[in-house]
């Protein structure tokens, strides 16, 4: 995680951000805490990277990289505004000790890469190129799920699907089918019969955006019905208030980056 010290919004990258719009530096921070001390709670180690004065955006930890088998697949962002962040992940995770691969392709990490059982789900459509797909796939050695994206809102896949519970013969996610291609959601449906859905409501307070251990779901306190299907699958679903760094487009998955040694 990375504390949100400069968060602000002083460019537009994605919808929900609006320069003209005043931000509370204070208030994200505060929220940010909240999150923190909820993963801690639940006993979960939590380590921080420094934030750095003018990459505002580099609260949302799960764009730095992908992280799996002890290999940090490094991220490659779009747009210049965050380009900087891509090397300053990868140094941390050169000090935190794990094998850096540099990308050749653009990416934005977690925010598009979700580790489903064995299968890493990939998307595409706004941000992260189909060719880092293979890229990744390469690095990994697991098989990739391409799904295509084609609502601006919800421009990285976890902002439109939750991986409920990642263990292998039990994957479960969650997801908005109006947020994907014809093709993505046929895709969807068969892997995963059992989904939930998630509402327009929900889904637009990045309800979706969560973490979950499989267990406990960690979640925008506004999804509401989300919730409640949680809760009618026999999850844990705690409600956290990110409404400040939605301001940026981001909630609790996209400051949340997991480490996988």
């Amino acid at each position: 995680m990375c504390r949100p010290e400069h968060f602000t919004v002083v460019y537009r990258i994605n919808p929900w951000m609006n320069p003209a719009e005043p931000t509370d530096t204070s208030l994200a921070l505060t929220q940010w805490q909240a999150l923190y001390d909820t993963y801690v709670g639940l006993g979960f180690e939590v380590q921080l990277i420094d934030p750095i004065e003018g990459l505002p955006d580099m609260v949302y930890a799960a764009n730095g990289g992908f992280v799996i088998d002890g290999i940090a697949y490094g991220a490659k962002f779009t747009h210049p505004e965050r380009q900087p962040e891509g090397p300053a992940y990868m140094d941390w995770f050169r000090e935190a000790g794990f094998d850096v691969r540099v990308p050749e392709e653009i990416n934005e990490g977690e925010g598009d890469f979700l580790l489903v059982g064995d299968t890493i789900l990939a998307g595409t459509g706004f941000r992260s190129d189909s060719l880092s797909h293979e890229e990744l796939g390469r690095i990994s050695g697991r098989e990739i799920v391409t799904l295509r994206l084609v609502d601006p809102s919800f421009y990285h896949l976890d902002t439109a699907v939750a991986v409920l519970d990642p263990t292998p013969g039990q994957e479960h996610i969650a997801y908005l089918p109006s947020a994907f291609d014809e093709a993505s959601v046929a895709v969807l449906r068969e892997r995963y019969p059992d989904a939930i859905i998630v509402n327009e409501t929900d889904a637009a307070v990045l309800g979706l955006n969560s973490f979950s251990d499989g267990h406990n779901v960690v979640i925008a306190s506004r999804a509401a019905d989300f919730e409640r299907q949680l809760r009618e699958h026999g999850y844990n679903p705690i409600g956290v208030d990110l409404s400040e760094l939605l301001r940026g487009g981001g909630g609790v998955k996209c400051c949340t980056l997991e480490l996988r040694r």
